[in-house]
C-alpha cells in the first residue's frame, strides 16, 4: 500500500479478532505518530513563513536575494529572516504549538498519557501484540487535515476519559483553547461510556445513576455559586471600589474583619459562660429596680445584675446531674464525674478566647503581608491592567458598569503613583519642607498633651467627689469629655495638616493615622490606670469589677453615639460650607479618622470583654449599622479623592496596627487584672480568692482529690499553664515565625530578582545561538552556491598564445 510521502506512520496492523476483547492504545507508538505530526505542522510553517518572506523582499531579484541574507536583529527592529532561519524559528515548540489547534490537543493527550502510566493501568509492555489495536482501523485520510485533527480529538477525548474528574478538570482549564471548544470537550468525556462487553445502550439503572450524579454535581456547583454570592456586602464593596477607589474601600473591608473578629471572641464566650450562666441563674441579691431607658446610655439601673456584668456571675460548681439524682451535695454511685466550676470556665473560656483571637490576628497580618508585598514586576501593569482585568462572563448592564468603573478608578490611581514617582524635588524645597513638618509635629503633640492632661484631671476629681457615682446622669461626664476630645482633636489635626502640604496622598493618611494614634492610646491608657490603678483601691466596699464594665459601656456608647452625629450632620454640614462658601465641591473621605475610630472602639470591646461579656454582641451591633450609616454619608456627602492613589498595603498598616498597639495593649491590660489585682469580695466568680489565676490551683488541687483516673491534667496545668518557661517559649515561637516569614518575603524578592536576571540572559543567548545558526548556515548556502557554480562552468582551453578558446 503507498502512504503519501508528507507523513509515514509506521504501526504495526494486527487485525481484532471478533472474540477478543479491546485493549488500551499502544502509548510509546502512538506518541511517535503524534510527533511525527507536529513536525509536520512544523514543516508547514516553515514553508509558509519562507513563502511569506519571499513574497515581501520581492522574489527573483539580486536585491532580494541579498536582503535575504541580511541582519537578523538589527537596532531598528527590521527582521530579515533567511530560509534556514525560518525552519528553526517555526521547529521552536512555542511557535509550533501556538500554531495548530492539533498540535495543541496532541500536546495535551500526551499528557494525558503520563497521568494514566502513573495510575494502577497494566503496561502495555505486558500486553500481547494481538491485544493492541492499530490505527489503521480508523481509515485514516493522512492527507486531508480535518480528518488528522479529528482522529487527535478523538483520542484526546478517550485519554481524558480514563483520568479522574479532578484531574480531567485541571487538564481542561489549562488548555489554550477558547471556551466553546473546551465546552465541547467536557461534554463529550462526561457522556456515558458503553461497556466494553457491550455495544448498545447503558441500562436504565446506570442511567439513572448517572442522571444523579450529574444532577448531583451541577446542584454543588450552584450552591456554591449561591454561597460565593451571600457574601457579606459584595455588591456595596464593588460598587464603592469602583466609585472611590481602593483607599476608601479598604476602610470598609477593615470594618468588615473586625466584624470576623467580634463573631469569633463571642462564640466561645456565649457558648462556655454567658449560656451556662443564663440556664443555671444565681439567686436574686435584692429586688429588681425598674427600666427607666437611662441604661441605654449608663449601662446602669437594670443592667447590673443581669449577664451582661462580671458581678452577675456566681463562683458555684454546676453538677446538674447529682442535684437530680439525690440532691444538693449529694451524688449518686457512679454518677459522680467532674463538675462544671464556673470560676475555672469563666478563666479558662477568656484565655482561649484571647489565644483564638491572637493566632486569627498573626495569620491575617502575615496573609495581608503576603498580598499586598507580593514581589511583581510592575512593566507592562497599565496594559495588564487594560488589556486583562475586563471579566468577559459578566452579562449584565449594571454589572459591566460597575466594572468599567473598577477598572477605570485602578487606571487613575496607576497613574497617579506612577507620575509621583517621576516628580523629584529640591534640596531647599525638601529643607523648607522638613521644617514645616516639625513645627506641625509640635502643635500636633502640644494638643495630645492637652487632652491627655483634661483626661487625667478630671478622673481624679470624679474619685475625689463622692456624690458623683451615686448618680446615673453625673457618670456620663467622663465618657463625654473623653469623646469630645477623640471628636475634636482630629479636625485639629486635619487644619495643622494642610499647612504640610503633602505630594504623596499615602503619606498624608500614614501621618494622619500616627497621630490620631498616639492621642487614643495615650488616653486609653490615662484611663487604664485610672481604673485598676485609682478605682480598685477607692470601690474596695464594691464591686468594682461592674464598674469598670460600666464605664467601658459608657464609653462605646458615647462613641457610637458621636460617630453617628458627626456622620449624619457633620459631614453633611460640611459638605454645605464646602460647596456654598468655599465653591470646591464635596469634601473626601477622612481614611485616617474613620479608620482609627474603628481601632479604638475594637480596643474598648477588647478592655472590657472580662468586665463584661456580651461586649463583643454590642460591637457587632454597632460596626453593622456604621457600616450602613457611613455607606450611606458617602455616597450623599463624599466625592472621590482629588488626588487618586492606590492602596495596596492600607489593609496591612491597619491590621498591624489592631494587632500591636490595640491587642497587645488590652493583653497586658488584662493579664495585669487576673494575675496582680485582687478580685471584689462582694460579686462575681472570684470572689473568695486573692487573685483570679488562683482558680486554677484551686481546680487542680481538686482534681488531685478526684483520684488517678485524671491525674494528667494536674500535671498539664502545672507544667505548662503555670510554668512560665512555656509562656516565654511560645511568645518567642511566635516572634519566630513572625520573623520567618519576613525573611521569607525577602527571600521570594532575592530568588525572583535573579529568575528575572537569568530569563535576560536566557533570551540574549536564544539570539546569540539564533544569529550563530543564521551565520553558520549563510555561509553553507554560500559554499554551496559556490561549488555549484564551479561545477556548471565549462571547460577553459587555453591555445598556445594564451588565448581561451
Amino acid at each position: 500500500m503507498a502512504w503519501p510521502p508528507a507523513l509515514v506512520l509506521d504501526v504495526l496492523e494486527t487485525p481484532e479478532g471478533p472474540g477478543q476483547e479491546p485493549s488500551p492504545y499502544d502509548e510509546s507508538e502512538v506518541h511517535d505518530s503524534f510527533h511525527q505530526l507536529i513536525q509536520e505542522q512544523s514543516q508547514w510553517a516553515a514553508e509558509e513563513g519562507l513563502e511569506l518572506q519571499h513574497r515581501g523582499s520581492g522574489a527573483g531579484t539580486p536585491e532580494a536575494s541579498g536582503s535575504d541574507h541580511g541582519a537578523l536583529l538589527g537596532p531598528a527592529g527590521a527582521l530579515a529572516h533567511s530560509a534556514a532561519t525560518l525552519r528553526i524559528l517555526a521547529s521552536m515548540p512555542s511557535r509550533t504549538i501556538g500554531r495548530s489547534r492539533g498540535a495543541i490537543i496532541s500536546q495535551y493527550y500526551n499528557r494525558t498519557v503520563r497521568l494514566r502510566r502513573s495510575a494502577s493501568r497494566p503496561q502495555l509492555r505486558d500486553l500481547g501484540r494481538s491485544a493492541r489495536p492499530s490505527l489503521r482501523l480508523y481509515d485514516l485520510e493522512l492527507d486531508s487535515t480535518a480528518l488528522e485533527e479529528e482522529e487527535k480529538r478523538v483520542l484526546l477525548v478517550k485519554e481524558l476519559q480514563g483520568l479522574t474528574a479532578a484531574q480531567r478538570d485541571h487538564m481542561l482549564r489549562a488548555m489554550p483553547l477558547s471556551l466553546a471548544e473546551k465546552r465541547c470537550l467536557r461534554e463529550e468525556t462526561q457522556a456515558p461510556r458503553t461497556h466494553q462487553g457491550h455495544h448498545g445502550p447503558l441500562p436504565c439503572c446506570s442511567r439513572l445513576r448517572y442522571a444523579c450524579v450529574l444532577a448531583l454535581h451541577d446542584l454543588g456547583l450552584g450552591l456554591l455559586s449561591g454561597l460565593h454570592a451571600l457574601t457579606p456586602w459584595r455588591y456595596a464593596l464593588k460598587r464603592i471600589g469602583g466609585q472611590f477607589g481602593s483607599s476608601v474601600l479598604s476602610y470598609f473591608l477593615f470594618l468588615k474583619t473586625l466584624l470576623a473578629f467580634n463573631a469569633l471572641l463571642l462564640l466561645p464566650l456565649l457558648a462556655f459562660i454567658v449560656g451556662v450562666q443564663a440556664a443555671f441563674p444565681p439567686a436574686p441579691r435584692g429586688p429588681v429596680p425598674a427600666f427607666t431607658g437611662l441604661e441605654l446610655l449608663t449601662g446602669g439601673g437594670r443592667f447590673t445584675d443581669t449577664v451582661m456584668y462580671y458581678g452577675y456571675y456566681s463562683n458555684a460548681t454546676l453538677t446538674p446531674l447529682c442535684a437530680v439524682a439525690r440532691g444538693p451535695g449529694q451524688c449518686a454511685p457512679g454518677a459522680r464525674g467532674l463538675p462544671y466550676s464556673m470560676p475555672l470556665a469563666y478563666l479558662f473560656t477568656m484565655g482561649v478566647a484571647f489565644f483564638i483571637t491572637c493566632i486569627t490576628l498573626v495569620y491575617s497580618m502575615s496573609h495581608a503581608f503576603g498580598e499586598s508585598y507580593r514581589v511583581g514586576s510592575t512593566l507592562g501593569a497599565h496594559a495588564m491592567a487594560i488589556f486583562c482585568s475586563w471579566d468577559h462572563k459578566v452579562t449584565q448592564k449594571w454589572a459591566s458598569r460597575l466594572q468599567h468603573d473598577n477598572i477605570r478608578t485602578r487606571l487613575k490611581e496607576m497613574l497617579a503613583e506612577w507620575q509621583l514617582r517621576r516628580s523629584p524635588g529640591s534640596a531647599w524645597g525638601r529643607l523648607r519642607q522638613v521644617a514645616v513638618w516639625g513645627l506641625v509635629w509640635l502643635l500636633c503633640l502640644a494638643t495630645t498633651v492637652g487632652c491627655t492632661v483634661a483626661v487625667y484631671v478630671f478622673s481624679e476629681l470624679t474619685i475625689e467627689s463622692p456624690v458623683w457615682p451615686e448618680r446615673e446622669g453625673a457618670l456620663l461626664v467622663l465618657p463625654l469629655l473623653v469623646c469630645v476630645l477623640n471628636l475634636v482633636a482630629p479636625y485639629l489635626y486635619r487644619v495643622f495638616a494642610a499647612l504640610e502640604q503633602h505630594e504623596s496622598p499615602v503619606l498624608e493618611v500614614y501621618v494622619a493615622i500616627c497621630r490620631n494614634l498616639i492621642l487614643k492610646m495615650v488616653v486609653l491608657g490615662i484611663l487604664c490606670y485610672h481604673w485598676l490603678g485609682r478605682r480598685v483601691g477607692v470601690l474596695e466596699d464594691q464591686c468594682w469589677e461592674n464598674f469598670v464594665g460600666q464605664e467601658l459601656y459608657r464609653l462605646m456608647a458615647m462613641d457610637f453615639i458621636f460617630a453617628l452625629l458627626d456622620t449624619l450632620f457633620g459631614e453633611l454640614v460640611w459638605r454645605l460650607i464646602s460647596e456654598k462658601q468655599l465653591r470646591r465641591g464635596k469634601p473626601e473621605f477622612d481614611i485616617a479618622r474613620n479608620v482609627l475610630e474603628l481601632i479604638y472602639g475594637q480596643t474598648l470591646t477588647w478592655l472590657g470583654v472580662l468586665f463584661s461579656p456580651l461586649l463583643p454582641a454590642m460591637q457587632i451591633i454597632k460596626l453593622l449599622l456604621l457600616f450602613y450609616v457611613k455607606k450611606m454619608s458617602l455616597m450623599a456627602n463624599c466625592q472621590a479623592p482629588r488626588r487618586p492613589w492606590l492602596a495596596s498595603h492600607m489593609s496591612t498598616i491597619f491590621i498591624s496596627l489592631l494587632c500591636f498597639p490595640s491587642f497587645l495593649g488590652a493583653a497586658v491590660f488584662l493579664c495585669s487584672a487576673i494575675w496582680q489585682v485582687k478580685p471584689s469580695s462582694l460579686c462575681g466568680p472570684f470572689r473568695t480568692l486573692d487573685t483570679m489565676y488562683e482558680a486554677g490551683k484551686v481546680w487542680v488541687r481538686r482534681l488531685e482529690e478526684e483520684g488517678p483516673r485524671v491525674s494528667w491534667l494536674p500535671w498539664v496545668h502545672r507544667y505548662l499553664v503555670e510554668n512560665t518557661f512555656v509562656i516565654y517559649l511560645l511568645s518567642a515561637l511566635l516572634l519566630a515565625v513572625i520573623y520567618l516569614n519576613i525573611q521569607v518575603v525577602k527571600g521570594q524578592r532575592k530568588v525572583i530578582c535573579l529568575l528575572k536576571e537569568q530569563i535576560s540572559n536566557e533570551g540574549e543567548d536564544k539570539i546569540f545561538l539564533i544569529n550563530r545558526l543564521h551565520s553558520i548556515c549563510e555561509r553553507k548556502e554560500r559554499s554551496r552556491s559556490g561549488r555549484t557554480q564551479d561545477a556548471a562552468m565549462p571547460p577553459v582551453l587555453l591555445t598556445d598564445d594564451g588565448d581561451a578558446l
